[in-house]
């Protein structure tokens, strides 16, 4: 067999329907779409959410809220997972992310008190929660600002 030879296997296809193509084709004159009417006419159907004149649901549901465009979204760590990695004495966000621990550091990394550390370690992180930095501090460790 070659690459030439491959077809699709019979009467698994269908003619592409040719519509306007005179009456003889049965698709001529209307060309399917029958006799006036909105659905008749060219651009003649309504987008979606159309709902005939009767206001929009999306138009009819209360507004509420703000969303900031300018938040920052940390990728978090918690002291009692920096606790499990025993063998590292210095923590970086891309360190965490070969480990898989986070999946990416979106505009940083955050590091939080839950849990406790018990061993000295430098952490570089983009913010620190205030109580983590003191436990950090407390045991001896670094804490680094990138």
């Amino acid at each position: 067999m070659r690459i030439e030879d491959i077809r699709p296997a019979e009467g698994s296809t269908k003619n592409k329907k040719r519509v306007g193509r005179g009456v003889g084709s049965g698709h001529g004159k209307t060309s399917c779409k029958g006799h006036k009417g909105q659905k008749a006419r060219s651009g003649g159907t309504k987008g979606a959410g159309f709902e005939g004149g009767q206001m929009p649901l999306q138009r009819r549901v209360p507004k509420r809220g703000f969303t900031n465009i300018f938040k920052k979204e940390f990728a978090i760590i918690n002291l009692n997972t920096i606790d499990a990695l025993k063998d590292d004495a210095v923590i970086t966000p891309e360190l965490l992310i070969e480990k898989g621990i986070i999946k990416k550091a979106k505009d940083g990394l955050k590091v939080l008190a839950k849990g406790s550390i018990k061993r000295p370690v430098t952490i570089k992180a983009n913010a620190f929660s205030v109580s983590a930095a003191a436990k950090i501090e407390a045991v001896g460790g670094r804490v680094e600002v990138i």
